[in-house]
């Protein structure tokens, strides 16, 4: 197979690492304004005169982009694999896929513990869920000025909520779409963006959990977690330490430790289910329904 890469940031130089080791794809084209060593690069879609050449399309452009940059490639080609980094938009939009699969990018799925934890939940009566996630905006991206980051920048896709869309597409995952929702979001700290920085919300599932949830870019203790509570027992996910913790009434406890994970592990699983059996990959339709999530708490903090 021969793939596309869209965007060279540093997702897209991830992207293009982890694909140059994968058997199934064979060569590698970037579009980027920069010359690549070792690989051909285009200025733009529009400048490449063949897209049929391609088998898979990988759009790791600013969010803002996304949109337009599915829509041309669902135009101009057919039965192609498109996958797109997460958020799937900015913002709810519509856009019909008719001639391709698309495939959005929320990697955490394909974290051993939660894949686990989904596992273990699915014998139980859910009853709640308590989310948080947050780590300091300057400390994400090493030699990168945050303040000229797309996180920075409410019009390039940016702020936490986008960002950090990870934690409402594995809520929806695990517990079903949220339907009843309160939310604030914010800018609140001294950081020199003009993207919100901190949402904090308590929702309700079509399932009837109830979920609340905290993301934050102003945290100087990195942390991101997870506490289900169900029937018969309460389970903790600390994703950092990579420990899973369940604990019964009776007070007797298990523990599910995973090993660290190489960097690109989870990106591997990811691009190998995509081209393969598309297993705990996030659908088209299910990166729509997070933003239709995103869509309610902006809507409700205009």
């Amino acid at each position: 197979m021969n793939a596309l890469v869209i965007g060279f940031g540093s997702i897209g130089k991830r992207h293009v690492e982890v694909l140059s080791k994968t058997e199934l794809i064979e060569k590698i084209d970037i579009v980027t304004a920069q010359n690549i060593s070792g690989y051909k690069t285009f200025k733009s879609l529009e400048k490449i005169d063949d897209l049929d050449q391609y088998d898979y399309f990988v759009i790791a452009s600013e969010t803002f982009k996304h949109f337009d940059q599915i829509d041309y490639l669902e135009k101009k080609t057919k039965n192609k694999i498109i996958f797109c980094e997460k958020p799937l938009f900015e913002s709810d939009r519509e856009l019909k896929i008719v001639n391709n699969d698309v495939f959005v990018g929320y990697v955490l799925r394909f974290h051993p513990l939660l894949q686990k934890l989904k596992s273990l939940l699915e014998n139980e009566k859910i009853l709640s869920a308590t989310i948080n996630c947050g780590q300091y905006l300057p400390t994400w991206r090493n030699g990168i000025d945050y303040r000229i980051s797309y996180s920075a920048h409410k019009s390039k896709g940016g702020g936490v909520l986008l960002d950090l869309s990870h934690e409402i597409d594995y809520a929806q995952w695990l517990f079903g779409n949220m339907i009843d929702i309160r939310s604030y979001q914010t800018k609140i700290s001294d950081l020199e963006i003009d993207s919100d920085d901190l949402v904090t919300m308590i929702s309700k599932t079509e399932k009837g959990i109830v979920i609340t949830l905290s993301i934050n870019y102003i945290s100087k203790i990195t942390y991101r977690k997870i506490m289900v509570h169900t029937n018969e027992n309460t389970y903790e996910l600390d994703f950092i330490n990579s420990l899973l913790i369940q604990k019964n009434k009776d007070g007797s406890e298990l523990k599910y430790q995973s090993e660290v994970l190489e960097r690109n592990t989870m990106f591997e699983k990811m691009h190998t289910s995509v081209l393969s059996d598309h297993r705990s990959i996030c659908t088209y339709q299910e990166a729509q329904n997070v933003m239709k999530t995103i869509s309610m708490i902006q809507e409700q903090n205009r």
